[in-house]
């Protein structure tokens, strides 16, 4: 037994059954000794190819995110290496576990400007955890181990580094190996911290909770308390698949996506309770509120807004004990209203997504809508960073056991269609759907062919609008006028793309064929690109416009309309696109 075989019993026995990466010199070891085991056997892990190393550490991300489990992704020396950078920063935003296995020169040309040489260490010490750096092969199953135990129970990434040299060196320390410690404890606080947040809580007369991912395996219990205290539950995007649309007191999204009743719940009531949360925009949280913060993570707490009690442990740990012991509030005013103002604002999005309506412009959230009501209850949703976050979070619900992911924290473009691999390898057996934007496809598009190769029926939805649609948005927020010399996108034909790589996809252009390609894109047991080609005038605001916000955007506009005037075609068409859109919408 070689050292990258002692690697690869390692992670067989944690129960790791795929490896995702891009073979290279450093590797090749640890792909022969891969390549040498009997297929056939439980524990086989498999290696999976990619043609690039980011779309890998993407897919590791996902399967770390999804699995209950670590995801693995490779990569050989220096270039290869810094390609995963991107994708195990969204794992470490999203807080996922992945290892990331890189290669290195030989050992006796380090520090020396080697061919291919890169300080990994340097590169890697912000995303990483902890580094595996193995310099022996005596101490490699020891590192090997912690970096396990480090990325499993911190729910982090960290990055074994093998040396060409090193990995074909015969195993040493093969007695030290054994099964990596997972832990099962929960964090509790002291009784005093619990009884401080009852007092609180007693003495509020209305209590919001904004609840995040923190929240997922207490997710009973939160609705209970939320229902104790007639509380509107506001919930990030991460907890989307925790707090659907349709569960009790749930009133929905602040932020730059969110809408009214979200925000109001968190802005409005006398005692904000955050539960699981890092919630990043300080511009959608109460200055002077009394504020309850409990997290698994001390170093969340007071992170984003001035906290009253902090509580440093387990959500359903506190949750429980806050229910049992805090005095029931019969005053329903404020949920209901806020209830009423959700319903209101779902009804109104019904109405301008309905399939049933006699639409003459294709409409993101139409198709957005439409998938929501055809995908399975179990379905797994990748929704890419842009305008496809819009859609997908204001006009789907992530009901029953369905889950979402995305790079909600990170922000990274071209997370769909590798995070979509990723999960369709680790659950074949569910529907996995991305929703994507033109811009983003087109940087991650290589590894479609990926997904044919392994016979993936992932269902990506392009929604196609031929321009970087949330770069836009962002330009008119700052009172700039769109530049579509940067903005505009030249796209080819991405189902035909489909086609050619052995999969299958098909042009979504009239918006009475969304339901009929939705369920062909279903049906597939291919791997199936839908191509929506949709208006670029669709319009989003966020729940509370201030005045600075209208400012800037009326500046935009007033500048958009001078160069339509002066002969500027491209902003003339912009204009029409958006008054066409809403006169569409509304009619």
């Amino acid at each position: 037994m070689n050292v990258s075989e002692q690697l690869l019993a390692i992670l067989r026995s944690e129960g790791v059954r795929q490896i995702i990466g891009v073979a290279g010199d450093a590797l090749n070891p640890l792909v022969t000794a891969m390549g040498q085991q009997d297929p056939d056997r439980p524990d086989y892990v498999r290696w999976i190819k990619m043609k690039h190393e980011g779309n890998a550490s993407f897919a590791a991300f996902a399967q770390g995110e999804l699995g209950g489990n670590i995801g693995v992704c490779a990569s050989t020396v220096g270039p290869g290496a810094l390609h995963l950078v991107n994708g195990l920063y969204n794992a470490k935003k999203e807080r996922s576990p992945v290892l990331a296995i890189t290669g290195q020169v030989p050992i006796e040309h380090i520090g020396t400007n080697y061919h291919q040489e890169v300080d990994l260490t340097k590169i890697f010490d912000d995303v990483c955890d902890y580094q595996a750096v193995i310099r022996s092969a005596e101490e490699a199953p020891r590192v090997i181990l912690r970096a396990l135990r480090i990325a499993i129970n911190h729910r982090c990434v960290c990055r074994i580094e093998l040396p060409a040299d090193i990995a074909e060196m015969p195993a040493e320390n093969v007695p030290f190996v054994h099964q990596v410690f997972r832990s099962r404890a929960t964090t509790t606080p002291p009784r005093e911290q619990l009884d401080a947040a009852v007092r609180l809580i007693d003495e509020a007369g209305t209590v919001g909770i904004l609840a995040g991912a923190g929240c997922r395996d207490a997710r009973d219990a939160v609705l209970a308390f939320a229902k104790k205290l007639n509380a509107p539950i506001t919930h990030t995007v991460r907890a989307a698949d925790i707090f659907d649309h349709e569960s009790e007191n749930v009133v929905g999204l602040t932020g730059l996506i969110g809408n009214p009743s979200g925000y109001k719940a968190v802005m409005e009531c006398d005692l904000l309770i955050m539960l699981g949360t890092d919630f990043p925009y300080v511009n959608y949280l109460p200055k002077s509120t009394k504020t309850i913060q409990v997290d698994i993570r001390p170093e969340s707490i007071g992170n984003r807004t001035n906290v009253s009690l902090g509580i440093h442990a387990d959500v359903g740990y506190v949750v429980r004990y806050v229910l049992d012991q805090c005095m029931e509030k019969p005053d329903r005013r404020f949920v209901e209203k806020l209830n009423k103002e959700f319903v209101a604002w779902k009804d109104d999005n019904c109405r301008t997504s309905s399939t049933s309506k006699d639409f003459k412009i294709m409409h993101p959230q139409v198709v957005a809508r439409a998938i929501s009501d055809v995908a399975a209850d179990d379905a797994i949703f990748v929704i890419d960073t842009g305008t496809s976050a819009i859609w997908s979070t204001n006009f789907m619900n992530f009901h029953s056991e369905r889950r979402v992911i995305g790079s909600f924290n990170h922000g990274s473009m071209a997370v769909g269609l590798p995070a979509a691999i990723g999960a369709q390898l680790l659950f074949p057996e569910r529907e996995v759907w991305a929703l994507v934007g033109d811009g983003a496809f087109n940087m991650s598009l290589h590894d479609f062919s990926t997904a044919v190769e392994y016979n993936l029926p992932i269902k990506i939805v392009v929604l196609n609008n031929s321009e970087l649609g949330f770069v836009k948005i962002e330009m008119e927020e700052a009172g700039l006028a769109p530049n579509f010399d940067a903005l505009e996108i030249k796209n080819f034909d991405f189902a035909g793309y489909a086609k050619l790589c052995g999969g299958e996809g098909v042009n979504l252009v009239e918006p009475g064929n969304i339901l009929p390609a939705i369920e062909q894109a279903r049906a597939s047991k291919r791997p199936f690109v839908l191509n929506a080609h949709v208006t670029s005038g669709e319009l989003s605001l966020p729940p509370n416009i201030t005045g600075h916000m209208a400012k800037n955007f009326g500046v935009s506009k007033v500048k958009e309309l001078l160069g339509a005037m002066r002969g500027d075609e491209r902003q003339w068409a912009n204009v029409k696109k958006e008054l066409g859109a809403w006169l569409d919408k509304e009619s």
